[in-house]
């Protein structure tokens, strides 16, 4: 039995090769996303360990605000007292100890007059503490004036700057200029580490600018004396600095911040796992189809083993023995195309990340795992179907044709119908909030079971949808047979446009809901934002862009402006929760700017000790006028404020507002976002070049008019969209795969009819027509299934996210257009080999074909 499966598996090497590339595909993203995290991984792990190499113990305050830069704002430890150091330095088995400024949010201003971008890594000033083993300069000098600073060569080559420039620079103060003085690099020539850009000025200037406070520093470098072990000098300073300070070793510090970024590579990690599980599930449409069509070819084959002695579990065996050998060979060429792409995903991290040195491309178990188990699970899953349905073929089938008819749809229709049931129920309980813990895990298995069921029902649709399809082309000879073959089997034809189906499905509900958003985000702003101009940057990176507090007050002298508000912005614990607080410069315009309407209280004016909340804060924490709360912010002391103003909530507006003298104490104590509304009959045009004569300073930021920054706010949803669409593409290009594959099998099926037609005078271009009449009629059926199950999905995503303010159902007419006319275009190219085979067939030899 195992010879007959071997040569029956070698004499149909195409078709299988055909369905192995879907489990390839989808095996390459499962085990690409394991090598790239993990060749991240040890490459983040030899840059911390690098940045703390002469580092021995380390002394940090508590930060008074925990939080990721994911929040949207960096964490912000709070300032050592240089009396501290004092302390460090009088603690037995201490050698040196060394005062540390190394903040992140210094932008240099580069020779173009833009600040030099980074997207992820640091950009950090600190303070010069001269050379090291580490730290060397290779060009000019220390800092020693006020004005003089020293970059890393990283820097000096991406702001195209050298010894001697005098340049801007940017940090919790408006824009200062400096002279570098030098430029330094690490050992082993590098320009950087991690690729951060780096800063260095003397230690008062950078205690002023990244600090914003005289005789502090961010932590203490500490060397042990000769004898003493790391884990004993850090546990005689902790006991020295008391319980405010964090004391670790520089292995404690190297563990602690990689591992913050290979929580963030874990989510990247699980995003990619989430498209191989749409790759394989496409796939398995795929599988199933091809070995369905394979068992139904071999019937008489199959019922001739059975007659000469071969057991129902023999031929389940065989067939999928079949499978196994498929999902081996496709999980082998998946793994090395997975490593293939890991690593040139891991490339261009590096590269995008400002230069990154990366670890070995490595394979870890993780990866050859997840691809042999996903692998061979998929395939024979997928054969499991097939190879019960040739376990039951009887052996007087060897005696009668070998024609399969038609099985009734009964059964398969009612299974869809119950598991499309179950879908909806998953969707109804995710969305509405009723999931507890695991709303995104019902979601997903609403998702995954609606797609399931709708594709078991689509072979009771298929023929009549298929039917008028067709009529398109039935004005030919050629389009109708194309017509009727492409209906002739429903449950084929349905497996193969299911395929397609998937993957037009999720891209067309993801642009129902981002595109639904965009519109909310857009009636929203028009309605409720009554600036004219805004003042605003775009966010490249966890600190959002600011600007110089002056500019606000030089605004509001130009002719023609009647109000100017600044807005601030960043967390704070508020009542012992961690909350987006805002603080404005004029409570009172922000109050006509944003069309705000007082619930309780006054909201036009806003002592030092006063705040005001939304009316959805106030309901949620029991707050009321009157109410005394305490706010702890990023930087100084706890502050208690009294609730003196509620607001009505809306999307625009901030939970929390404070004065704006608590801006002094964020982690940017500058403004973020400035508002300007102009007076009645004063033109656009004539004010904002005014206003971008006062941001020159500020070139991070820009003004625009409120149409322009509702659709640049709008517009950051279509780099997701567009990142989205290509992952997708892969479950596409799996399904033009196989409407390939289910056609190539066919033409091989209907060999003796294909030549019946033939010499009846169907002549080679119509027998290609015909094909691709079958072909473009199964891809636009799918692709028409997919339209309508995405925009239903879609619809339903933004129905249960009416109460988050997406309001507005988008239905996207033109992309759901382009799918349609796609998917006929793919219909052409998956058909142009098996036309071409069908076009070429022996006539003699294909009447004679058994």
């Amino acid at each position: 039995m195992f010879r007959a499966t071997l040569k029956s598996l070698l004499a149909r090497k195409v078709r299988l090769i055909l369905s192995g590339l879907a489990v390839v595909l989808g095996v390459m993203f499962v085990s690409g996303a394991f090598v790239l995290t993990d060749t991240l991984g040890r490459s983040f792990d030899a840059v911390f360990a690098d940045a703390y190499e002469g580092v021995d113990v380390n002394v940090a305050a508590k930060p008074k605000i925990d939080g990721s830069e994911a929040e949207g704002m960096p964490v912000v430890a709070a300032p050592v007292p240089a009396a501290t150091l004092d302390r460090v330095r009088a603690v037995p088995g201490v050698a040196e100890a060394t005062g540390v400024v190394g903040v992140d949010g210094a932008r240099l201003i580069g020779s173009n007059g833009k600040v030099v971008a980074s997207f992820g890594p640091p950009q950090l000033g600190e303070n010069w503490t001269g050379e090291s083993d580490l730290v060397r300069l290779r060009e000019g000098r220390a800092p020693q004036a006020d004005d003089e600073i020293v970059v890393n060569r990283a820097l000096a080559t991406a702001g195209k700057v050298k010894v001697g420039d005098r340049v801007g620079v940017l940090t919790l103060q408006p824009k200062q200029e400096f002279t570098i003085v030098g430029v330094f690099g690490y050992s082993g020539d590098r320009d950087s580490i991690g690729g951060a850009n780096e800063i260095m000025f003397t230690t008062p200037v950078a205690q002023k600018l990244m600090l914003g406070a005289p005789d502090t520093f961010s932590n203490i470098s500490i060397t042990a004396a000769d004898g003493v072990s790391n884990e004993a000098l850090r546990d005689a300073v902790a006991a020295a600095v008391g319980a405010d300070f964090e004391v670790k070793t520089g292995a404690q510090l190297s563990e602690d911040a990689a591992a913050g970024l290979k929580e963030a590579l874990s989510f990247f990690n699980r995003i990619l796992l989430g498209f191989a599980a749409v790759a394989l599930l496409v796939g398995t449409f795929l599988i199933l189809n091809t070995f369905s069509i394979i068992v139904a070819q071999r019937t008489r084959e199959l019922a001739l083993m059975r007659a000469v002695g071969a057991s129902g579990r023999q031929i389940i065996g065989s067939v999928v023995l079949e499978a196994v050998a498929v999902g081996l060979v496709a999980s082998v060429l998946g793994l090395g195309a997975g490593i293939g792409i890991g690593a040139l995903l891991a490339y261009l991290f590096g590269t995008f990340a400002g230069g990154l040195t990366l670890a070995g491309i490595g394979v870890p178990l993780s990866a050859v795992i997840g691809a042999f188990a996903v692998g061979l699970v998929i395939t024979v899953v997928a054969a499991l179907l097939p190879a019960l349905r040739a376990s039951r073929i009887p052996p007087i089938a060897a005696m009668q044709d070998v024609a399969t008819p038609d099985r009734p749809l009964t059964k398969i229709t009612v299974a869809g119908a119950i598991v499309t049931a179950v879908g909806g129920a998953l969707l109804a309980l995710g969305l509405t909030g009723n999931a507890g813990g695991s709303t995104l895990a019902t979601i997903l298995g609403g998702v995954l079971f609606a797609f399931i069921g709708v594709a078991l029902l689509t072979p009771l649709i298929s023929r009549p949808v298929v039917s008028l399809l067709g009529a398109i082309f039935a004005w030919s000879v050629p389009g109708k047979l194309g017509r009727l073959n492409s209906g002739r089997n429903p449950r084929r034809t349905a497996i193969t446009a299911a395929a397609l189906m998937v993957g037009i499905a999720l891209v067309t509900g993801v642009t129902v809901i981002l595109d639904s958003a965009k519109s909310s985000i857009g009636g929203l702003a028009q309605d409720s934002l009554k600036a004219e101009l805004v003042i605003a940057g775009a966010q490249s990176g966890p600190r959002p862009p600011s600007f110089d507090p002056a500019v606000l007050e030089k605004a509001a002298a130009i002719p023609g402006v009647r109000l100017v508000d600044g807005e601030y912005g960043d967390l704070a614990m508020v009542g012992g929760e961690r909350t987006w607080v805002a603080a404005s410069s004029d409570v009172a315009a922000l109050r006509q700017i944003f069309g705000a309407e007082p619930t309780a209280g006054d909201i036009d004016r806003l002592a030092p000790d006063a705040m005001l909340v939304s009316s959805d804060t106030a309901t949620a924490r029991g707050l009321s006028v009157g109410s005394k709360v305490p706010v702890q912010t990023s930087r100084g002391e706890a502050r208690t404020y009294t609730v003196t103003g509620i607001y009505a909530s809306s999307q625009l507006t901030n939970p929390v507002v404070l004065p704006a003298q608590a801006a002094r104490d964020f982690t940017i104590p500058q403004p973020i976002q400035g508002f300007i509304q102009l007076a009645p009959g004063t033109r656009v045009a004539d004010v904002q070049p005014q206003i971008e004569a006062l941001l020159a300073d500020s070139p991070e930021v820009s003004v625009a008019d409120r149409e322009a920054f509702i659709e640049q706010q709008a517009g950051q949803l279509d780099g997701l969209l567009t990142m989205i669409q290509i992952l997708l593409a892969l479950a596409i290009v799996i399904a033009v795969l196989g409407i390939i594959n289910t056609l190539a099998l066919s033409v091989l099926e209907r060999t003796r009819e294909l030549g019946l037609l033939r010499a009846i005078g169907l002549r080679r271009a119509q027998t290609m027509r015909m094909i691709t009449v079958e072909a473009v009629v199964i891809s636009v059926f799918g692709a028409l299934l997919g339209v309508v199950v995405g925009a239903g999905l879609g619809a339903a995503v933004v129905e249960a996210l009416r109460d988050e303010g997406i309001t507005d159902l988008v239905l996207p007419w033109t992309q759901m257009g382009i799918f349609l006319g796609l998917a006929a275009i793919v219909g052409v190219v998956a058909a142009a080999l098996p036309a071409v085979r069908a076009a070429r067939i022996n006539v003699l030899g294909a009447i004679a074909h058994d």
